[in-house]
């Protein structure tokens, strides 16, 4: 048999899936026993047990100054803030993706400003955005939405375009009109493809929300990293890292699923 068509079972499907992730395990574990050895204080690959006891006292040992749990504030603050980003970056989206892919009169004025936009880095206009909305919360909001919401609506607009212009001309035969080809036909089409849209961008959103809080922030996972990060602490650096990880790994199994729940004929083969 073919290598290309070579398929794992469950268990081998599992074990290729853990396989990576326990050698990155084993190869920083050994890393980190290797230079602890040398020098009992390097701070540049703590042990296991160094960056557990940092999260337990972060996460259950109320903070002096504050009487705040530092890491659960910490997530609570950049989850509401990712959370209302994504929400009005999807909406937003959503609603120019339908313009654009379902009208040629408006996606004609529309899609050559919304590509222009599309190409203007966020992150470069993140001063920009403290002067004018201040250092508090929108303008963090705003970076997410600004960075996210120009990839979602091209990328909604070409979903839009793609559907057949006979399914169109059909619908219309039967007596619809603009706004029930956009309830029935494109709307169903266009929210299959926003929950994919919104798992491919939300390793953006994340990049956007950790720089906006490394630069001004009082609570939030990104303003803790850059917080620490000049006393060296990578006992907190590291799992805030891979806290981060998970958390938008979890986000993207929430969508996975809801897309398959709720629009299992887009799954293809799969469902």
């Amino acid at each position: 048999m073919r290598f290309l068509n070579r398929h794992p079972g469950r268990s081998g499907q599992w074990l290729l899936t853990l396989l990576p992730f326990l050698i990155l395990a084993l190869l920083y574990a050994f890393g980190s026993a290797t230079r602890l050895a040398d020098n009992p204080n390097d701070k540049l690959l703590p042990s296991l047990t160094q960056m557990v006891d940092a999260i337990r006292h972060m996460a259950f040992m109320e903070d002096p100054r504050t009487g705040d749990y530092l890491f659960w504030a910490d997530t609570l603050a950049s989850l509401q803030r990712v959370l209302l980003g994504l929400g009005i970056a999807a909406l937003a989206g959503l609603v120019l993706g339908i313009a654009n892919g379902i009208f040629p009169v408006l996606r004609a004025g529309f899609s050559p400003l919304l590509t222009v936009i599309s190409m203007v880095p966020p992150l470069a206009i993140l001063p920009i955005l403290f002067i004018v909305l201040g250092l508090d919360e929108l303008s963090k909001v705003m970076l997410i939405v600004i960075g996210v919401t120009p990839l979602l609506a091209r990328d909604l607009e070409h979903t839009g375009r793609a559907i057949p212009a006979e399914l169109l001309i059909k619908a219309q035969t039967l007596g619809a009109n603009s706004w029930t080809l956009v309830l029935r036909v494109a709307l169903p089409q266009m929210l299959a493809r926003l929950l994919v849209s919104l798992r491919l961008s939300l390793g953006a959103a994340w990049l956007f929300l950790i720089s906006a809080e490394a630069i001004s922030a009082t609570a939030g996972l990104g303003y803790r990293i850059f917080l620490v990060r000049r006393y060296l602490a990578m006992d907190v650096i590291l799992p805030y890292v891979v806290w981060i990880t998970l958390l938008a790994w979890l986000m993207d199994w929430l969508l996975r699923d809801v897309h398959r729940r709720f629009f299992p004929w887009a799954e293809g083969g799969r469902a």
